[in-house]
């Protein structure tokens, strides 16, 4: 292409902005049949929690009918969700757990 003297050309850039993602709850849900103490050993094994929050998460979840474990980025918070519910099953428990937009 020929030189045609001072001629700008402005090149506009299309610059994306990243966000967050967004972050979902997970919650347990009571039922009359899942033992407490199992209640404590998922919450230990899959959210990492200590004893003594783990125990406070479970009597949430047995007095409220809830409690929120934790909150996640979506593929997380289904993740665990998904490590709940196969615990559950194969311990022969119905404890359910939920992911919500936080």
């Amino acid at each position: 292409m020929p030189f045609q003297g001072n001629k700008t050309e402005l090149v506009q850039k299309n610059k994306k902005r990243l966000r967050e993602p967004e972050e979902y709850r997970v919650i347990l849900l009571n039922d009359n049949y899942t033992t407490m103490d199992f209640v404590v050993e998922v919450l230990m094994e899959v959210f990492h929690k200590e004893q003594e929050d783990a125990t406070r998460i479970m009597l949430d979840v047995h007095y409220k009918g809830k409690g929120i474990v934790g909150v996640y980025p979506w593929d997380i918070a289904q993740t665990k969700a998904n490590q709940v519910h196969c615990l559950a099953r194969k311990n022969e428990f119905p404890l359910k757990c939920i992911v919500e937009r936080a």
